[in-house]
């Protein structure tokens, strides 16, 4: 079954507020202390774990022959995917309880190498969450023109793959090192790429490990995985007060989770009602707002394929 790809106003019930959650979906103060807590240990080990993984994986692609190499080479984009929600998690300052170490890690350890500025994501992803598809939407490109011909979404997936979207960006990080304003931030990027090469040269034994096993993925597949992500939570939504009309809810599945949306970030809707709550508490929150009949049935996608479906259904 195909629904439709934003909610009808008879499938949004009135049910706010109650006597757990206020008007605008967020836990009443006393609950919403417990959902926004962070758990410092957690963080800790997802850090440490994408990077050991992500060696591991440039390792077991360099010695153990071209089908190692080639599943290594997939499995690299789920690891950028980790390395780009805990940049989320850390621009929305949920990493860690002490800001500096959030920030300091955030940027080192996470950001940089995703090649991702975050200081300037942050500015732009929380005008994103004051006021979705609002004039200062940021990522307006990725949500808007849906639904579409499924031969649109072809186009756009397969200049992702391709590199065509990825090379550009890279070009726009590589050219503002040559900007006043930008250079110190564009150049401390790039200066953690050469960083990681020496680290997966010295793990691996092989000089261009980096490029194949991280850079190429970068530059295609996690540019694929990112697209289908962002259409997987706003996707042809529209500006409104109501979280619902803003961001789809899609039921999760292991396999989705470990390729598409991992740390919970699949429970997207309930991270656009309360963005402070960290990811290892997006689960619990999401069934505060399933028990308050905020969240149904009617407007959450099984998978993540009939979401597509759906956003690929303007010819029918």
């Amino acid at each position: 079954m195909t629904i439709e790809l934003v909610p009808r106003a008879s499938e949004l019930p009135d049910v706010l507020p109650t006597p757990r959650l206020l008007g605008n979906g967020m836990a009443v103060p006393v609950l919403r202390t417990n959902y926004r807590r962070i758990e410092n240990w957690r963080n800790v080990r997802a850090v440490t774990m994408v990077w050991f993984w992500s060696v591991f994986l440039a390792y077991f692609g360099v010695h153990f022959g071209v089908a190692a190499a080639l599943v290594a080479f997939i499995l690299m984009g789920p690891m950028h995917a980790r390395f780009a929600i805990l940049m989320h998690e850390a621009a929305h300052k949920l990493l860690f309880t002490n800001k500096r170490a959030n920030d300091a890690v955030g940027k080192w350890l996470v950001a940089y190498p995703a090649l991702v500025p975050i200081t300037i994501y942050r500015r732009a992803h929380f005008a994103h969450h004051k006021d979705e598809f609002g004039p200062e939407e940021p990522d307006i490109a990725f949500y808007s023109g849906y639904p579409c011909e499924p031969a649109d979404l072809r186009r756009r997936l397969l200049r992702d793959l391709v590199g065509i979207s990825g090379y550009k960006n890279f070009m726009s990080i590589v050219r503002a090192t040559t900007k006043s304003q930008s250079r110190k931030v564009a150049t401390s990027i790039l200066a953690v790429q050469l960083g990681m090469a020496a680290l997966f040269w010295l793990g691996t034994g092989a000089w261009w490990s980096y490029l194949v096993f991280w850079w190429l993925p970068w530059l295609t597949q996690w540019r694929v995985l990112n697209r289908i992500r962002a259409i997987g939570e706003h996707g042809g939504m529209g500006r409104s007060d109501d979280r619902r009309l803003t961001t789809h809810n899609v039921r999760q599945h292991w396999l989705s989770r470990f390729w598409l949306v991992p740390y919970n970030t699949g429970w997207h809707l309930a991270h656009h009602v309360d963005m402070g709550v960290p990811w290892h508490n997006l689960p619990a929150y999401h069934r505060e707002l399933q028990a308050a009949g905020y969240v149904t049935d009617a407007i959450t996608f099984q998978n993540y394929f009939q979401l597509l479906r759906s956003a690929t259904a303007a010819a029918r």
